[in-house]
């Protein structure tokens, strides 16, 4: 099963992962407490700054892929969402729990190496050492049912190659001060044109509240 995140829909669910293995007494999540996992400036990279209304695009995206779900609870008023990429029986993706750990991090973090990998997972999983992370590494690359991760060229002075995910597209350094800024997907398109939406809602209500206000 082919999947491709736009890079919000990665912080989307990359937070969710996250929480559910490391605060699994506050998940699911609702759409506040999503948005502020999304906006961390720890342990995220690059730091961003969704709005909740953002945020909420990014999920009724989710939703229709069959990747979130509403987990909001009876008799509740506060929506609450959860993640079905994998392990949930829900006929996602199966990982072990270091394969879930590396996943978890390279959708929050980008490309990285097996020791920042290694370092990076302590609170989702265990690694004996940086050799069981490259054998978790080297499951994801060779699964029958991926790959879901890649191998980058070495960089110069570089002691580590590093390791992104396959799930969506990444701008990679070539060489100092030059990147490569790949096309917009599809999914990047559409998320740009509903966030585009969402902010035309916005400024309608302020302009009608405004309207209403000159009026009395």
């Amino acid at each position: 099963m082919r999947i491709e995140l736009t890079s919000p829909e990665a912080r989307v669910i990359g937070s969710l992962l996250e929480k559910e293995i490391i605060t699994p007494e506050q998940y699911p999540l609702s759409l506040n407490a999503l948005t502020a996992a999304c906006n961390q400036k720890s342990s995220r990279d690059p730091v961003m700054s969704l709005s909740e209304r953002e945020v909420q695009v990014v999920i009724d995206g989710l939703v229709k892929k069959h990747l979130v779900s509403d987990h909001t609870g009876f008799g509740s008023r506060v929506a609450k969402y959860q993640h079905r990429f994998c392990n949930t029986g829900f006929g996602g993706f199966d990982f072990s729990p270091q394969e879930a750990g590396v996943i978890c991090v390279l959708l929050l973090r980008g490309a990285q190496t097996p020791g920042e990998l290694r370092n990076r997972t302590q609170r989702l999983c265990h690694f004996a050492d940086v050799q069981e992370t490259e054998m978790s590494l080297q499951s994801l690359m060779e699964r029958s049912d991926g790959p879901f991760v890649t191998q980058l060229p070495r960089e110069a002075g570089k002691r580590e190659s590093r390791y992104r995910h396959l799930f969506g597209i990444e701008t990679e350094p070539v060489t100092a001060g030059e990147t490569v800024t790949p096309a917009l997907t599809v999914g990047e398109l559409e998320h740009m044109v509903m966030g585009m939406r969402a902010e035309l809602d916005n400024l309608k209500e302020k302009v009608a509240q405004l309207e209403i206000e000159r009026d009395r």
